[in-house]
């Protein structure tokens, strides 16, 4: 039975009995971007333009500067405020609330790491909603946190197994989750994000030597790497720069690390709205390689945008970019590789760039969309709300 409120409660969506009434919970989400924050905007805005579900997203706001319920293509926001302003715990005892108030038929829980994940599902086992969670595993550049996930695995494990679904972005995470968990693989399913790129309206043929590295500006996202191997890349393609696209607190860092190695000349850090999708295109199209050397990535949207234009990539053979190595779309180098090696296999795919002349060419790989990611969440819905009838 699922707990039921008044029509007028400001925190229930409109009634609807036509459409099984389905709420995403996340702890962020737009204008405030990232990977779960993109991933949960595509998916609801196609479910709600396929008018199956009525969608609702409920988020936390750390700022208290965003409002409080907006309407976004076709689909509602909730925020609830969250605490502390500075860290990334979020705390928000509002997502409870909303959770066990509303007039839900499903919860879907977007994420596993922070405090919303656990107070969304005690909240929906409190009020008899089932709920699905999807994971969106990420790394961490602290240590003590990296340590601590298989703590926080385990202590979650009760909540995931009275879920009525699992969802993975790749089957990295599948397998990574049912190991630590002890849940059984047939409980999971594997629904990868999207990732395309729009045509550029000119042909774009790639800057001779160009290395682009994109993601946040972390140190687990291993542009450091890219920067460390660049003095070793030079002495081979003299004309070899570096380019990455991504902004935060690392920057400074980074950009004394090319000095120190001599390079700051050839390395430039720009950072590109994450909504730009034609911008991004046309950096990559400019591009000769791409330096996937982040330590963890779920299932990297990046790389795979990558490699639907045909850009080569070079990444570290460890979780999801380790399905893509596995898959032969992505020239693998170990986690523990040195600059060295690292360089060899950058030159290597430069110089395969540079005996191509032209634009490159886009790949007819089978990869995943945002219109195949929200399918695959939408199938996952109809078996949990039939099994429920």
């Amino acid at each position: 039975m699922i707990l039921m409120t008044s029509p007028t409660s400001p925190t229930s969506p409109d009634p609807n009995p036509d459409r099984p009434r389905v709420l995403m919970v996340t702890q962020r989400f737009l204008p405030e971007m990232g990977g779960t924050e993109t991933h949960v905007a595509e998916v609801a805005s196609r479910l709600a333009a396929a008018g199956e579900f009525d969608v609702t997203v409920l988020a936390t706001d750390r700022s208290g500067a965003l409002d409080r319920s907006e309407t976004r293509d076709g689909y509602r926001v909730l925020r609830r405020r969250s605490w502390p302003a500075e860290r990334d715990y979020y705390l928000s005892p509002g997502v409870a609330a909303d959770v066990a108030r509303g007039r839900w038929d499903l919860v879907h829980v977007q994420g596993v790491h922070t405090f919303v994940p656990p107070v969304a599902m005690a909240a929906a086992r409190a009020s008899r909603t089932p709920y699905v969670v999807t994971f969106h595993s990420g790394g961490h550049s602290s240590p003590a946190r990296r340590d601590a996930r298989r703590l926080q695995w385990r202590a979650l494990t009760p909540m995931l197994r009275r879920a009525e679904h699992l969802i993975a972005v790749s089957r990295f995470e599948r397998a990574h989750f049912a190991g630590a968990t002890g849940i059984d693989e047939t409980r999971f399913s594997v629904v990868p994000n999207g990732g395309a790129l729009p045509l550029l309206p000119e042909a774009v043929s790639p800057r001779p030597g160009r290395i682009v590295s994109a993601g946040r500006l972390e140190h687990y996202k291993g542009h450091h790497r890219a920067i460390q191997a660049l003095p070793l890349v030079r002495q081979v393609v003299p004309e070899a720069d570096l380019l990455i696209l991504g902004s935060g607190d690392y920057e400074p860092a980074l950009r004394s690390m090319a000095a120190r190695l001599g390079v700051e000349d050839a390395v430039t850090i720009r950072h590109l709205p994450p909504h730009d999708r034609s911008a991004m295109a046309r950096e990559l199209a400019t591009a000769g390689v791409m330096a996937a050397l982040s330590s963890y990535e779920a299932h990297p949207v990046g790389v795979m945008e990558a490699v639907t234009v045909g850009l080569p990539v070079v990444g570290l053979d460890v979780a999801g970019t380790g399905d893509l190595v596995a898959d032969g779309l992505v020239t693998g180098v170990p986690a523990d590789a040195s600059a060295l090696a690292v360089a060899d296999a950058l030159v290597d795919a430069l110089r395969a760039t540079a005996a191509r002349p032209g634009p490159h060419e886009r790949r007819a790989v089978d990869l995943p969309t945002w219109e195949t990611t929200a399918e695959g969440v939408a199938a996952v819905y109809r078996r949990v709300l039939r099994g429920r009838r």
